[in-house]
């Protein structure tokens, strides 16, 4: 029985801890939490977050992280995230705490009584006391746990979080009753739910409007939707830095000293009895024990050194293999046949989905290099010369190895029916049309265990790619960071706006960056910093503190598009309004006379998540009457006309009970979104400051 109470004692602890950490906003903590005069985080509305609470809550994020992902390294993206996570929390406990007071809400201690003697308790009492084969709760066990006086002072602060709960529930209570469902709203739901279409769409883009030369938006016309739809350009302060990158890249030295460990390692791995020790203990990969490969498995380099080795045998070592950027020593266990695998290259034509015009000229440019093809012309440079896949034209269009399930079905169709050597094609697939070259077929495998090692930069290396980025440092804090630049030769990038809880673009997540970008004056130049790439000098180009993106290019371009798509729709209204009635109200015969339009007829068509139809065509849709066919309807590309035929509900369906049983789902929605648009208000009118350094 001691030893029951000492476990009890143990687990009610480890459960108060994980459910404080991690339902904070829902259920609240003691607010007691929040006084006291250590360094602050910040403040909320005045009341101030202690940092040593804050790192409590982020610690207790990051436990429960390395729990969940124990596979997963907490990178700086998921360190910023976590921290980020704890900081709102915190928020948004003060922000509750500041609703229930505005509220006056409280809840006496019957009340909490009451609660946990309940048949349907609170969720700390339900998560922790449910019986699982009755699916009740285990009263007894739940009693002398809460009887054992080892737990008196744990459970007068559960009995504070059952607290929380009950008046965060009053509180949803109170906003509960601003909610209102209008039979509009269930009739809504009920076509949503059940209404069946069948109808005609006479669709036609933007671009049938013609060129975007006639239809120019003008910096007055720019300036003036800037001005009047500022919110929807609010964001938080952002950043632009100007970087000089300098890559850490594993010397030729180095890769031979990696090269040179997998050979002290070779003797000793061959006479290893536990392999599996002997990998998870030697190799940089996890999971590297008792693998079955093929050549796909490897680069093609690496799969030649493998598989064409007269050394291949079962029992045989391996290595050590040079494999893109490691090494890779394999102990063989055993080699075989099974399914093939080929080695094809290819030449990628592509076209946007839906344009037959660029399609048709794709079609002319497969048959003119077929016919090169066929007089002889190297595949290799083909592919270097024409081919649209960025990844492999540089390399002769070469794909390497695959196996089945690899590549489209099309794709893999025609390299797995094709004999190596043979030239198939042109194959449609969703990304263009594919000229292939089989190179290899193979259908070996081998059974091994291996010790892979990364061909990393040496810390001499390292060492040196430092001091150079430290000498252009100090050249950019003397002369300026342009002149510097000059005077070096040396690239220079741009990350364009980002926020202090954003990722920095081209460089990723590095809180050191984002620490001297928010901390600096423009200009500022940074001192030398790492990132996962080698080190980079970096200068301040902008700041900006406004809460609204700058006009700059990028908004200017959003801009321009909208408003050019909004005056190309007025010209479509026109277009199809005059075809609706010439053609009198005939899609079918207008689609004809109207260049570029599309028409489509459809049955069954349902508005829920998985509708491939636009939105704003299914919405028009649920307003109009069967046999009748709209005005020109505003969509996501251009504009529509519908014709309605017909809209039909399941047989035997009862409206009115299939409407009272929608009820509680409209009311449940409501209320959620009335308590979410409440605490984004309070988010919003709150005064934060954020005084942490990240």
């Amino acid at each position: 029985m001691t030893k029951l109470r000492d476990k009890t004692h143990i687990v009610l602890y480890t459960l108060l801890a994980a459910f404080l950490a991690l339902i904070v906003f829902e259920w609240g903590m003691n607010s007691s939490g929040f006084t006291g005069g250590g360094v602050l985080a910040g403040k909320v509305n005045g009341t101030p977050v202690e940092y040593r609470n804050y790192e409590q809550v982020y610690d207790s994020l990051v436990d429960n992280f390395r729990r969940t992902s124990p596979q997963e390294e907490i990178s700086d993206e998921i360190e910023r995230e976590l921290r980020q996570r704890a900081w709102n929390l915190l928020v948004d406990q003060i922000l509750l705490e500041d609703a229930l007071q505005s509220f006056s809400i409280h809840v006496a201690d019957a009340e909490v009584l009451a609660a946990v003697e309940s048949d349907s308790p609170p969720m700390i009492i339900r998560q922790n006391f449910i019986n699982p084969e009755t699916g009740e709760i285990d009263r007894d066990r739940f009693e002398q746990a809460r009887m054992d006086p080892a737990n008196s002072d744990i459970w007068l602060q559960i009995e504070e979080i059952i607290r929380r709960e009950l008046m965060v529930q009053k509180l949803q209570r109170v906003l509960a009753t601003t909610v209102k469902v209008t039979s509009e709203e269930l009739d809504a739901l009920y076509d949503r739910q059940f209404a069946s279409y069948s109808a005609t769409f006479l669709t036609l883009p933007f671009s049938a409007a013609g060129p975007d030369s006639l239809f120019a938006v003008s910096d007055k016309e720019l300036n003036e939707y800037y001005e009047s739809n500022r919110e929807l350009f609010r964001q938080e302060p952002t950043r632009s830095l100007d970087y000089v990158s300098f890559p850490a890249l594993p010397t030729g030295r180095d890769s031979v000293a990696v090269r040179m460990e997998l050979e002290g390692l070779a003797a000793e791995f061959a006479a290893s009895d536990d392999d599996s020790s002997f990998v998870s203990l030697q190799s940089d990969r996890g999971d590297t024990f008792n693998k079955r490969y093929t050549r796909a498995d490897f680069s093609p380099a690496a799969a030649a050194a493998v598989f064409d080795s007269a050394s291949l045998s079962d029992g045989a070592l391996i290595g050590p293999v040079a494999d893109r950027n490691v090494y890779r020593l394999l102990k063989i266990r055993k080699s075989g046949t099974d399914g093939a695998v080929v080695r094809a290259s290819h030449i990628l034509l592509g076209f946007p989905a839906g344009d037959a015009a660029a399609r048709n000229d794709a079609e002319e440019r497969a048959a003119s290099i077929m016919n090169e093809l066929k007089n002889g012309k190297s595949f290799d440079l083909l592919a270097r010369e024409f081919s649209d896949d960025p990844g492999s034209a540089p390399h002769g269009g070469d794909l390497g190895w695959f196996a089945k399930g690899a590549m489209v079905p099309d794709f893999e169709k025609a390299a797995f029916g094709a004999a190596p050597g043979r030239v198939v094609g042109p194959v449609a697939t969703q990304f263009g049309l594919h000229i292939i070259k089989v190179t290899g077929r193979d259908n070996r495998f081998i059974d091994c265990s291996e010790v892979v090692r990364s061909i990393r930069p040496s810390s001499n290396t390292l060492e040196s790619v430092r001091r150079t980025a430290a000498e252009f440092q100090i050249e950019a804090v003397d002369k300026g960071f342009q002149k510097a630049l000059g005077a070096s030769g040396l690239k220079v990038s741009s990350t364009g706006p980002f926020t202090k809880n954003g990722m920095i673009p081209g460089i990723g997540f590095n809180n050191q960056i984002t620490r001297f970008a928010f901390d600096a004056s423009k200009g500022d130049v940074s001192d030398v910093v790492a990132t996962d790439d080698g080190f980079v000098v970096l200068q301040v180009t902008e700041r900006n503190d406004s809460g609204y993106r700058s006009l700059d290019e990028t908004v200017r371009d959003q801009i321009t598009r909208l408003l050019r798509d909004r005056k190309k729709g007025v010209a479509l209204d026109a277009m199809l309004s005059a075809g609706l009635a010439s053609s009198k109200q005939n899609l079918e015969a207008l689609s004809r006379s109207l260049a570029g339009s599309k028409l489509v007829k459809a049955s069954d068509i349902r508005r829920n998540a998985e509708s491939a139809y636009d939105p704003f065509l299914l919405e028009a849709l649920s307003g109009m009457k069967p046999s009748s066919v709209s005005l020109p309807v505003e969509t996501r590309s251009g504009r529509a006309l519908i014709a309605l035929e017909s809209k039909s509900y399941p047989d035997g369906m009862d409206p009115d009970e299939a409407r009272r049983r929608l009820r509680p789902l409209v009311e449940r929605a409501k209320t959620e979104q009335v308590i979410e648009d409440y605490f984004n208000a309070l988010r919003r009118e709150a005064t934060i400051e954020d005084m942490r350094r990240l």
